[in-house]
């Protein structure tokens, strides 16, 4: 989904039908975005990128969030600074604050010399903290303070630092939520949600997926040029559950099964067999809903139940109110 200026072909942008990038967005990053949705998240995206509030950026596993968080940083001044992603979801608690934050010569068994953090190294530049949600409450409060401040001190040292940083965050989980059951700081939440970007789900962005397709298909370096009509009903039909991140995993299997000049049907997934719109069982001899049927009616049902308030609704939907907001207007 991200390629430096160069790498894309443009032969496969024009059998995409690819609409060009928008322009305010060229910088050295580049983004496969067809659909209205994601080019209209990409602008919104060109505004906040002059900015150096935090930004949090939301959607489920696998939407290309990180993505986003470079077009932020690409697109802004600091971009010839770095940009220094971490997973906090993969650092243990008892690594977080000196992987962050660094930590002095000595500090603890092993640290036979000092070692700047991620903070540091990122310094005039970008850092990304993916899955902010699943920050422990003992560390939340440091960061607060170093977000507050604008200043860290190393772990085992007793003098802080000023750190110019701009943060953007990301995580697939309701935040607001987690601040209601006590497992996100409330003061934090505030701090960081400044700006919010919502990216959309696959399934929601049909129009990107066989442009996508045809961009891994490349990075693939395969000698299939692209995919038979079969293959590209199959990759429209599908519902991507695990978003742009299975649909790269998806060229991958194709691109390694494909004989032909182009990936066909057969060579795809089996699990890819699965309907993009399943039906719900109904007795007697009604007709079969769609999903989307299904969806729409209990969506309405929680909404009215919630007193027409859409914040509740969201609540008890499990789902951002970003995300149900959409899904109202797209039902009407």
């Amino acid at each position: 989904m991200l390629r430096r200026v160069g790498s894309i072909c443009d032969s496969t942008c024009t059998v995409c039908g690819l609409v060009p990038l928008i322009t305010r967005l060229r910088g050295t990053t580049k983004v496969v975005a067809r659909s209205a949705t994601m080019q209209t998240l990409l602008k919104r995206a060109a505004r906040f990128a002059v900015s150096d509030a935090p930004v949090v950026v939301l959607g489920e596993t696998g939407t290309g969030k990180e993505v986003v968080a470079r077009v932020l940083h690409a697109n802004s001044a600091r971009a010839k600074q770095p940009f220094v992603p971490v997973n906090v979801a993969a650092l243990p608690a008892d690594l977080l604050e000196s992987e962050l934050f660094g930590h002095g010569r000595g500090a603890f068994t092993g640290a036979s010399a000092a070692k700047p953090g991620l903070f540091e190294t990122a310094s005039g530049g970008t850092l990304f903290l993916d899955e902010i949600g699943e920050m422990p409450m003992g560390f939340q409060a440091k960061l607060l303070r170093a977000l507050q401040d604008g200043e860290v001190r190393r772990v085992g040292e007793n003098t802080s630092f000023m750190v110019d940083v701009r943060v953007v965050c990301a995580t697939h989980r309701d935040l607001a939520e987690l601040v209601r059951s006590g497992r996100f700081r409330e003061d934090l939440y505030y701090r960081l949600r400044v700006l919010t970007l919502e990216v959309p789900p696959l399934r929601e962005r049909s129009d990107d997926v066989l442009p996508l397709a045809l961009h891994f298909l490349a990075e693939e370096r395969s000698e299939r040029r692209g995919y038979t009509a079969a293959a590209q009903a199959r990759l429209l039909g599908y519902a991507w559950p695990g978003n742009v991140r299975e649909l790269q995993n998806v060229v991958k299997h194709g691109a390694a099964l494909a004989t032909g000049p182009e990936v066909d049907d057969d060579d795809l997934p089996e699990t890819l067999s699965q309907p993009k719109m399943p039906f719900a069982s109904t007795p007697g001899t009604e007709a079969l809903k769609t999903l989307a049927e299904v969806e729409r009616e209990h969506i309405l049902r929680v909404l009215d139940s919630c007193g027409g308030s859409q914040s509740e609704a969201a609540r008890v939907l499990g789902v951002a109110r970003n995300t149900l907001w959409r899904k109202l207007r797209s039902i009407g």
